[in-house]
């Protein structure tokens, strides 16, 4: 079986969606879960890689790999904070080599999009779906690395294809469900 992370080095778009939805379609992935907590980073990280942002992937995914396997499962219902905003977060700190003791700009902009997904996602409510919250991260993640850094990643019409798995769907008031 192919890794997330070959996956990630072998993908050369651009749309954070469409590499989301490809690690998601792997086999090994469940609807909801922990794994979820590194793909969504992983995606937005190899879309920011691909469109021209300076890291290295291979070393920022293992670093993201080791991040995400401190989050536990079900933290957005537990701790109040989705694995997906902090996994998002974590991505954009990578990049920027940021960290507790950093007193700069970027220290700030990483808070700053991880509250702005967490908002979000808390106006569309629960239960949970890592699927849900990996478009809503990924929308809002794409329009603040325009707003904050002027960086364009395409991000398709989200339409969730994964609905007919998860037992605790929202369904209409599912934002991701076609109508």
């Amino acid at each position: 079986m192919t890794t997330i992370k070959e996956i990630c080095l072998q993908e050369k778009g651009i749309d954070p969606f469409v590499i989301a939805c490809r690690l998601m379609d792997e086999a090994s992935i469940p609807m909801h879960g922990p794994i979820h907590h590194f793909i969504d980073g992983a995606a937005f990280m190899t879309a920011l890689h691909n469109v021209g942002v300076s890291f290295d992937l291979a070393k920022g995914l293992d670093e993201l790999l080791n991040r995400s396997e401190h989050m536990p499962g079900a933290i957005c219902g537990m701790w109040g904070v989705c694995g997906s905003a902090a996994s998002l977060g974590a991505a954009l700190a990578i990049i920027h080599g940021t960290g507790p003791l950093s007193d700069n700009e970027f220290y700030s902009d990483n808070l700053r999009l991880t509250s702005r997904i967490l908002a979000a996602e808390a106006e569309i409510g629960g239960p949970r779906c890592c699927k849900r919250n990996c478009f809503t991260a990924l929308k809002i993640g794409t329009a603040f690395i325009k707003e904050s850094y002027g960086l364009t990643l395409p991000l398709s019409v989200i339409h969730c294809k994964y609905h007919e798995n998860n037992a605790q769907c929202l369904g209409k008031r599912c934002p991701y469900r076609e109508r």
